[in-house]
């Protein structure tokens, strides 16, 4: 097992929608997809960039990680996210290779992912996303 290609840059954002207006000016395309997930208390939009995806991603209340970040951080790179095809497999594997896994299993995420994040302070500083597509979204 080993993680696949990139499946998507997450950027912290304050304002969504002032920044969709930048990213479809920048892109050249409008985003394909606004989603709401409520476990994380984000809200977020997605683009294509050629064969790249971007997530936007907006603290939806104060106890969000994405308002904690932004409040530490400001705006900008949140996470790399990388497409695994078994994600359960994936977490035992990094577990066993050290890394804190921040979810014991997989959860719900945005864009019909299940998701599971490992801590920055196993990877050089960057938050990783593992993305797996999500039979039953």
């Amino acid at each position: 097992m080993a993680l696949g290609k990139i499946e998507h840059l997450g950027i912290a954002v304050h304002d969504l929608q002032a920044s969709e207006h930048l990213f479809q000016t920048l892109i050249g395309q409008a985003p394909y997809k606004r989603e709401r997930v409520d476990s994380e208390g984000v809200e977020t939009s997605f683009f294509m960039a050629g064969n790249n995806k971007i997530e936007l991603l907006a603290a939806t209340n104060p106890e969000s990680p994405i308002h904690r970040f932004l409040e530490k951080n400001g705006e900008g790179i949140h996470h790399v996210a990388f497409h695994v095809d078994n994600l359960l497999q994936e977490i035992e594997r990094l577990k066993l290779a050290g890394f804190t896994v921040l979810n014991d299993s997989p959860k719900p995420g945005a864009d019909g992912k299940l998701i599971a994040f490992l801590h920055p302070k196993g990877t050089g500083g960057v938050l990783i996303e593992l993305c797996q597509d999500n039979p039953n979204a």
